[in-house]
């Protein structure tokens, strides 16, 4: 029941993967050196940044309750 239809989506799909291989052949990967420091520079970004937003979230909730309760 493969049509031709069929048959075509199957060598566009052969197509794909091949071309997908030849792409990831010419990937630059990191060296092992490079991937620890980028993994501890994003790892100290993120913590700061939740550090960050954790102190602003406790500082707005902190003004903004005492505000509402002076102002009832």
């Amino acid at each position: 029941m493969a049509g031709p239809g069929r048959r075509n989506v199957a060598l566009r799909f052969v197509d794909f993967l091949r071309d997908v291989r030849a792409e990831m052949r010419k990937v630059t990967w990191p060296t092992l050196d490079e991937l620890r420091k980028a993994t501890v520079v994003i790892i100290g970004f993120v913590s700061f940044l939740g550090i960050m937003i954790g102190l602003l979230d406790s500082v707005l909730q902190f003004v903004l309750v005492t505000a509402i309760a002076k102002w009832f």
